[in-house]
């Protein structure tokens, strides 16, 4: 049996996969820092000779141009994707040899993208494992709405197909590697599984139990807004991407911090939220390491906007690149590390308070505030606080007239897109208090919830 490693990228919920004999190996789905993938090839002692793309992405931009182009692997990508770069083209039916034994066979398997593929792994002409992208998830499919509303319809039912043709065709003990679904934003439901067989989804998975009805609804039912740098991601993708430049950027000193600050730029301080609330430079964003960082900063900048990155450690800054060039944000415009107030011109730092939801059900007892929750409208519709001011965070830059002047009690389902949120209010001259709690406890402090019918199971509720 080939040995297949995993290659997890948590913050984005993704898996590329590297795959050996003990001599050669194949790689599904790179993500765009190439250096974890020859490192573990490294460690191997292996040679890759072959790169397999399940489909265009959406969340991320690929390593796998790149990745070919350093190894002189052949690069295989669907015949029918528009790509301007030359690649060895690949279509359903057929099957690529990689060392003496691996053979990959490829299937059609439209619905999260209409030229999407899957890779059945087989070893003496039985399949072993199936690489399936965004097709059949652990416990779910890849999304189907990603390619405009126009499209969703039709390639919902074709990931209906797609899942069920794997599941009819393939044996119960084939092991199942998808990209997506560990808290990708391309999946459509969430699973806590790590690891499944084409027999455990049959019995698990709503795709394979569902009558194809009742799945059509529930999926479309429990879609949600997606990041918006998506609509970046395709292009980058088809133009094959080049290996990303990881150096650090120039550093700035206090006075142009305050320069790119006063300019409108964006300067996000990396910190945890309870170190920036405590102090930060005045106009300046939290978007910390902790959290779903690339995401939500892709989701909300005005793409093309001069990025400065402050962070307490070179460290932090040299992760928050790695995540940024997974997503297209190649270069930050600059960067600064240390003390926070050598960030400030005069030192002096800026400062907001942080609460739980037993400190707002007490304030409510002596004076109004408005509160504001910033989580996606499934997961405000599946239940919220009464009386409150509803804003999902990658609107909230835009409809920041819509906030009441006065003290605004921000809120969402676990403290980090509302450590986000008020950083932009706090920038925006806004009184704020975040509540840096778990929504649970709201009913828990005697706050009045109205509950809902259903429960958002998209990712990243933070």
């Amino acid at each position: 049996m080939p040995k297949i490693l995993p290659i997890d990228t948590p913050p984005l919920g993704d898996r590329s996969y590297l795959v050996h004999d003990g001599r050669v190996a194949f790689v599904v789905d790179p993500q765009r820092d190439i250096d974890r993938v020859l490192a573990l090839a490294d460690a191997e002692g292996v040679t890759i000779t072959h790169v397999f793309e399940t489909h265009i992405h959406n969340d991320y931009v690929t390593g796998g141009f790149a990745l070919a182009r350093r190894t002189g692997a052949a690069y295989h990508v669907n015949a029918d994707d528009p790509v301007s770069f030359e690649r060895v083209p690949v279509r359903d039916g057929d099957v690529v040899a990689v060392g003496a034994v691996m053979r990959l066979r490829v299937r059609h398997t439209p619905g999260h993208t209409f030229t999407h593929l899957s890779y059945v792994l087989e070893e003496h002409s039985r399949p072993v494992a199936v690489f399936s992208g965004g097709s059949l998830l652990f416990g779910s499919v890849g999304r189907p709405d990603l390619l405009g509303t126009e499209h969703t319809e039709t390639l919902v039912h074709r990931q209906y197909a797609s899942a069920n043709g794997l599941a009819a065709d393939l044996p119960d003990g084939t092991a199942l590697y998808p990209t997506h679904g560990f808290g990708s934003f391309c999946a459509a439901t969430q699973s806590e599984a790590v690891t499944s067989t084409i027999g455990q989804e049959k019995r698990t998975n709503p795709a394979l139990t569902t009558p194809e009805r009742q799945f059509v609804e529930d999926l479309l039912a429990g879609l949600d807004a997606w990041p918006a740098y998506y609509a970046h991601m395709a292009p980058a993708n088809t133009a094959g991407p080049d290996e990303p430049d990881l150096t650090p950027p120039q550093r700035a000193d206090a006075e142009q911090v305050r320069r790119r600050v006063a300019a409108g730029e964006w300067v996000v301080d990396l910190r945890n939220r309870v170190a920036f609330a405590a102090g930060h430079v005045a106009g300046t964003l939290n978007f910390g390491l902790d959290g779903s960082f690339a995401t939500y900063l892709g989701w909300l900048i005005p793409w093309g906007t001069p990025l400065t990155l402050l962070g307490e450690t070179p460290r932090q800054v040299a992760d928050a690149q790695r995540e940024l060039i997974r997503i297209g944000i190649d270069r930050p415009a600059a960067h600064a590390v240390g003390d926070p107030a050598g960030w400030a011109v005069d030192g002096r730092l800026d400062s907001f308070p942080r609460a739980t939801f037993t400190d707002l059900a007490q304030v409510r007892h002596h004076r109004p505030v408005t509160v504001l929750d910033v989580r996606r409208n499934l997961e405000h519709a599946a239940g919220h606080l009464d009386n409150v001011v509803h804003i999902p965070l990658h609107e909230l830059p835009h409809r920041l007239g819509e906030v009441p002047d006065d003290e605004v009690w921000v809120h969402c389902a676990a403290g980090y897109r509302a450590a986000v949120a008020a950083s932009i209010l706090d920038a925006a001259g806004r009184r704020v208090v975040a509540v840096d709690d778990e929504f649970p406890n709201a009913a828990e402090a005697g706050l009045p919830v109205t509950p809902g019918a259903r429960q958002d199971t998209g990712a990243g509720h933070r």
